[in-house]
């Protein structure tokens, strides 16, 4: 709890006591529940209790201060694990809650939820997910030191704190944990401690069935510093809560590798049938064997009992956390004083706002019609931000040449000895490399996010995002401003052929819930686009981007690009303003659109064209303007992706066409692709055609 954990390691009868309370509440609530996971949560009990009580610098009273230890539950189904050490410090909890677990409306549902429990600092539950937050909260913390103190050592300044986490046999099997600390080992995060609960169960029971692997060799190879505390080493279950605490302050001794620690236990002790089985993994465990438990803690049969004098000493974690809150103040507030431009820079990231007059080095481009790849738009928007915006930072998934991620000048977040000539950098550098690890990428952003104030984004290419997708989800349901710079966005891409060639992802990651998905038409819709999204802090963003050129618009001719903040707008209008059909089209596509209407118009069909670089803008205008650019008097539609036809049906209506890819790719030059697969301005002027029959034009 103290800023300098103490050495000697204080265990008391109450702090027995209040573990196997613990264990006790553990059972009760999942067996009101009717169903949960209590095997983990009795056995993590000891492990759990340490870290909130004796360990980590948090302070339950002010669950968000800045200089608090971050803890990761990974094992996201064991959320007793967490919630029970919530209720006992002070952060809100209280019975009442525990009595409510996976109920509508509680403040304790399933698997945690970052906003919603006081205490909670990440959505956690597809497991290995924890795994990559963490990482990603211990690069945030480094780069935080690095903006606002880098003069001062680690564990010396206002801004040094540590990240915990607990993972399971789930989690360390789970292929994106091992993504994201083969990369912790390689960014030396000194600041990351994490505990394996090694109890060889599972949902399938015995995980020998699956998993064979040696773990703790797995985290030395990848550079991690590793510790081994078995409870089993003597042949009975002995709890050595001070072998424990003196591996994690062997952990915190060590600044230059992160921490591994293995800790055997067995699940559901000490229940007397069912401990190590699967039957006490996700499922109540009945009034017997809890009784029989109880028996065994020395604690009342009575379901939820709490002794005064036990709550009475694990809320003196309150009064420790305020000290301890107190005590860095007094060091925050010398730092302040004297930071300079550092301090107004922590206090306008803290606040995320943005510097004023930020949006005048957002750049434009001339028009013309060699054009630019909006890929290398997003590049040149980027190197013009980052002089301004020192909280933007990210990289790419070993693909910063294509995406088009590396700010101009700027260094890299890497160890000095993993520096390169072609990527030269520093602890505190803004440049990130994940190498192929896009899932580790994805749940390593998520991390960056939650853990603040800066704001990180990650590219690969937009078939990819596959593999990114959990973490995608996540940072949606989390509401985190996480970019995504997805590039190489369709059959444009060519020679690469299927593999590479998105036409399904649009939509597919249209259909999460709260994330932007934004493909812009031009250069110039690129940069306004990357505008909007660093105005909005409160959900994620994907922009799709394509590797050919485009033409840049020339905006006397048609609407300034200003409009894509609406998600759609009026590009060109139909001669004499009033169309007879409309056509939508986005990113790639829109040229097209546009060759199209004037061949409808140079035969007498008046035709307006919405460039629509995000369908999930264009919904939240009002009624009013959305009116205004789809007209519903005008049935005439036609939609242009070059992508399935999904979602089009919303836009389109029922006697709308839609220029679409109903299947796979092929490998060829993408002039070719476009005319093979009926991209073109005459099969968009045919399906006008077709449209406007069906709605009796």
């Amino acid at each position: 709890m103290n800023a300098h954990t103490p050495q000697t390691l204080e265990w008391s009868d109450l702090d027995l006591r209040a573990v196997n309370t613990v264990r006790a509440l553990a059972m009760d609530a999942v067996e009101k529940s009717g169903n949960g996971h209590p095997g983990t949560a009795m056995s993590l009990a000891p492990a759990a209790y340490l870290l909130f009580q004796k360990v980590m610098r948090h302070d339950p009273s002010d669950p968000e201060w800045a200089g608090r230890d971050r803890f990761v539950l990974s094992i996201g189904h064991s959320s007793l694990t967490l919630y029970i050490q919530l209720y006992l410090a002070g952060y809100g909890l209280e019975l009442e809650d525990l009595k409510s677990l996976r109920q509508w409306d509680s403040r304790t549902p399933g698997h945690p939820e970052f906003s919603h429990t006081p205490g909670v600092e990440t959505t956690t539950g597809p497991l290995g997910q924890g795994v990559g937050n963490a990482v990603g909260m211990a690069m945030a913390a480094r780069r935080e030191r690095g903006l606002f103190s880098p003069e001062v050592g680690p564990g010396a300044g206002p801004f040094d704190h540590h990240i915990y986490a607990f993972c399971s046999d789930g989690d360390v099997q789970e292929g994106v944990s091992h993504e994201a600390s083969a990369l912790a080992g390689t960014q030396q995060l000194g600041n990351l401690i994490m505990i394996w609960d090694d109890n060889k169960i599972s949902i399938e029971d015995d995980t020998r069935i699956a998993h064979s692997e040696d773990v703790v060799a797995r985290y030395a190879a990848y550079g991690w510093h590793v510790e081994d505390v078995d409870w089993t080493a003597t042949g009975d279950y002995v709890e050595d809560i001070e072998a424990l605490y003196q591996a994690i302050l062997r952990g915190k001794a060590e600044t230059e590798r992160p921490t591994f620690i293995r800790l055997r236990t067995v699940i559901g002790w000490p229940a007397p049938n069912k401990q190590n089985t699967g039957a006490i993994h996700g499922a109540a465990i009945g009034a017997d064997e809890i009784s029989a438990t109880k028996q065994i803690l020395g604690l009342p049969d009575e379901p939820f009992g709490v002794e005064d004098s036990v709550i009475e000493h694990t809320r003196k974690a309150v009064d420790r956390g305020r000290a301890a809150h107190e005590a860095w103040k007094v060091g925050f507030d010398a730092w302040h004083k004297s930071a300079g431009e550092r301090a107004e820079l922590f206090d306008r990231l803290v606040s995320q706002r943005l510097p004023e007059g930020w949006e005048k080095s957002v750049p434009t481009f001339e028009a013309g019609e060699k054009g630019m790849a909006t890929r290398k738009a997003s590049g040149e928007v980027l190197s013009a931000l980052a002089p301004v915006l020192p909280e933007l930072w990210g990289g790419s998934a070993d693909l910063a040449g294509s995406n088009n991620t590396t700010p101009k000048g700027e260094p890299s977040f890497l160890p000095f000895d993993r520096a390169s000539e072609m990527f030269p950098g520093n602890p505190y550098g803004r440049v990130l490399h994940f190498g192929v690890r896009e899932h580790g990428m994805g749940s390593i952003l998520n991390g960056i996010a939650l853990h603040g104030p800066t704001r990180p984004y990650g590219g690969t290419f937009l078939v990819f995002s596959d593999y990114m997708r959990p973490a995608v989800r996540l940072a949606a349901l989390m509401k985190l401003g996480v970019t995504y710079v997805w590039t190489h966005d369709s059959i444009g891409l060519g020679e690469d052929g299927p593999t590479h060639q998105p036409v399904e992802h649009l939509w597919s990651l249209r259909a999460i819930p709260g994330l932007d998905v934004i493909r812009p038409a031009d250069a110039n819709e690129t940069a306004v686009v990357w505008r909007s999204v660093m105005e909005n802090a409160d959900r994620p963003s994907a922009l799709a981007l394509t590797r050919q050129n485009l033409p840049v618009l020339d905006r006397q001719e048609y609407a300034p690009a200003e409009g894509a903040v609406k998600g759609g707008y009026v590009l060109a209008e139909a001669d004499g303003g009033t169309p007879e059909v409309i056509i939508i089209a986005t990113g790639s596509e829109v040229p097209i659109a546009l060759d199209a209407r004037e061949s409808l118009q140079e035969a007498g069909t008046p035709t307006r064209v919405v460039s629509m670089p995000c369908v999930e803008w264009f919904d939240r205008q009002d009624e009013e303007y959305r009116e205004q650019v789809l007209p519903s008097s005008v049935r005439a539609r036609v939609s242009v992706e070059a992508g399935i036809a999904l979602g089009w049906r919303t836009y389109v209506g029922d006697t709308g066409e839609s220029v679409s890819l109903e299947h796979f790719g092929a490998s060829a030059p993408y002039e070719v692709l476009y005319e093979k697969f009926g991209f073109t301005p005459e099969a968009v002027v045919e399906a006008a055609r077709r449209s406007l029959a069906k709605s009796g034009k």
